[in-house]
């Protein structure tokens, strides 16, 4: 089943010189799987993620997450969309300081207005080692305790699809490994769809497939062009 799926899409920042940020980029996951993306700084992934959760517009060309053209989506809807079927992990966790570890991790429910599925909760919050930190505060974990709560948080929903942005980008190696293997565990435990935007290769390496982005294109790394010519 095709979770997502871009078609020609392209993003171009206007200036005396206009910038290229995505160059007609032709793009598909399948449900459950565990994708990541490296390139250089400003080479467009992080652009190409910002298209995907929804926070940024294209130029041109369309995104479909689970068959649903969301630019043609109203900034209400999908900013609900989102939160309904898009997890997002980024670098510096942003979790928010003030309410509990449970409290981070329910936020997108108990914005819809929904209660937690508790079976599930408890396996999510398992699977991540942090049932024993739900009464905490942000403040009061490590950078690997905080990128696990962000994890959760981004799996409530049971969304279509979790992107994660540079998610070891603010963490020492041994923590960087452990959420390597957590996002391995969780795509196989859930059978989540997971796209990594990386620069660091030992977490490509840990993916089933890898692309680059390179000048604003993207290529399949098994030695496929992913994107048309």
């Amino acid at each position: 089943m095709t979770i997502l799926k871009t078609v020609k899409l392209s993003k171009i920042y206007p200036g005396a010189i206009d910038v290229v940020a995505l160059d007609s980029v032709d793009f598909t996951m399948d449900k459950g799987d565990l994708t990541a993306i490296i390139g250089d700084s400003g080479s467009g992934k992080s652009t190409l993620l910002h298209m995907l959760a929804g926070v940024d517009s294209p130029t041109d060309g369309k995104i479909f997450i689970q068959g649903e053209d969301i630019t043609d989506l109203s900034r209400e809807d999908m900013t609900i969309f989102r939160r309904r079927n898009i997890g997002v992990v980024y670098q510096f966790f942003n979790l928010i300081p003030n309410i509990s570890v449970r409290k981070n991790i329910l936020l997108p429910l108990l914005l819809d207005g929904h209660r937690e599925e508790k079976n599930y909760f408890r396996e999510v919050i398992e699977t991540l080692g942090i049932a024993d930190k739900l009464d905490r505060f942000p403040n009061q974990l490590s950078g690997g305790e905080q990128q696990r709560v962000a994890i959760a948080r981004s799996l409530v929903t049971r969304p279509a699809i979790v992107l994660a942005d540079e998610p070891t980008g603010n963490l020492d190696r041994k923590n960087s490994e452990e959420i390597t293997g957590l996002f391995r565990l969780v795509n196989q435990r859930f059978n989540s769809t997971i796209m990594i935007i990386t620069h660091d290769e030992k977490v490509a390496i840990s993916c089933d497939n890898t692309y680059k982005m390179i000048d604003g294109r993207l290529y399949n790394l098994e030695g496929e062009n992913h994107e048309n010519h």
